[in-house]
């Protein structure tokens, strides 16, 4: 019975929590959306142009993976979308997408902009707050055993189609979401050069969060 009480505390602990952060990083983007379309169309873009502008940005696109995966776990875990976004490989490349997010904004991007008022609000949320509570939640709640190094290469994926992405798009339209991935200015050599860094980085990243796992789940063994 002890065992049975603890286990129902832990899962209402762990829907709290899921629900908080849910709650959380669905009111940075509807914020960072509801401020920033205005912006754009005042500055003389379109809405189709405006749109694709926001879902260019790498943080936007994780921080609505990472709230739509908690999202789809919270209210319907049993759907082939719960299944999938429940197993700890899918999970831990979300943990690692969003860690990204935070490190490059706050080691390279911090001081490149100055916000105020609300637009400094929702990227503190979404550049801070979203991939704390994250991390704290992969630490708490996903389940390490399995974890393995080879998982880490497909995670690679997202950020190298990003990438890829990114390039395109910005020949064509001239947009870059980021000063270190913007061509027309730094050149396609040193985007290269600086991708060429960044990758190996990530896949240590992605390294790191599975030797956690594996040392966590032999701890609990």
């Amino acid at each position: 019975m002890e065992n049975t009480a603890d286990l129902q505390q832990a899962s209402k602990i762990k829907w709290a929590y899921t629900a908080l952060v849910i709650i959380v990083t669905w009111f940075a983007l509807v914020l960072q959306f509801s401020i920033s379309i205005p912006a754009y169309l005042a500055a003389g873009r379109s809405l189709c142009s405006t749109l694709v502008q926001l879902y260019s940005y790498y943080t936007i696109l994780s921080n609505l993976l990472m709230v739509v995966c908690l999202t789809i776990i919270l209210i319907a875990p049993t759907s082939a979308l719960g299944h999938f976004f429940l197993k700890r490989t899918v999970l831990t490349s979300i943990a690692l997408y969003i860690t990204i997010v935070a490190l490059i904004y706050n080691i390279v991007l911090r001081n490149l902009w100055h916000m105020e008022g609300l637009f400094k609000l929702a990227n503190e949320l979404l550049h801070v707050v979203n991939p704390i509570l994250f991390i704290i939640y992969w630490f708490a709640f996903v389940p390490k055993a399995g974890l393995k190094y080879r998982d880490v290469l497909p995670w690679l994926w997202f950020p190298l189609i990003y990438f890829i992405y990114v390039l395109i798009r910005g020949a064509i339209s001239g947009d870059y979401p980021y000063p270190f991935l913007n061509a027309e200015k730094s050149g396609y050599a040193q985007v290269m050069l600086n991708a060429l860094i960044l990758l190996p980085v990530i896949w240590g990243l992605g390294a790191l969060y599975v030797l956690i796992a594996r040392l966590m789940s032999r701890s609990e063994k």
